[in-house]
């Protein structure tokens, strides 16, 4: 009998080859750091928008000291990000290009046996048919 879930793998049951992904610890920095960003700017438009809820202005001075800070932040993070060659911002074709290169490394991550021994897990759980 052969088990199903090997035939949607074809790597389950190989030996992990790390050395394929010898890059992904630098990717691995860039999209920590991403994230980061994005997290960044979120709080930056959060308390841009909070600012028009301000009731006092001891309130209102508080608010805009944390969105200097948060706008310092982004700043720094992204001068940093393209330091490292992490972000392009001026240059669409180069951002693409790391874009897809992550995107790449994301697929090949999915294709590895990680996770083989918790296969049959996944067939306990009650879903949909």
């Amino acid at each position: 009998m052969t088990d199903q879930n090997t035939n949607a793998n074809p790597n389950l049951g190989k030996p992990l080859d790390i050395e394929e992904f010898t890059d992904m610890m630098g990717l691995a920095n860039a999209s920590a750091a991403l994230e980061f960003l994005l997290t960044v700017k979120n709080g930056i438009r959060n308390t841009a928008m909070s600012l028009t809820e301000c009731a006092t202005p001891e309130v209102r001075t508080e608010v805009r000291n944390q969105l200097r800070q948060a706008l310092d932040m982004h700043e720094k993070l992204s001068q940093l990000m393209v330091r490292k060659g992490w972000l392009h911002p001026y240059n669409p074709g180069e951002q693409l290009q790391l874009d897809l290169k992550s995107a790449q490394m994301t697929a090949k991550i999915a294709r590895m046996p990680l996770f083989k021994d918790r296969i049959k897990a996944l067939e306990t759980f009650d879903t949909p048919q």
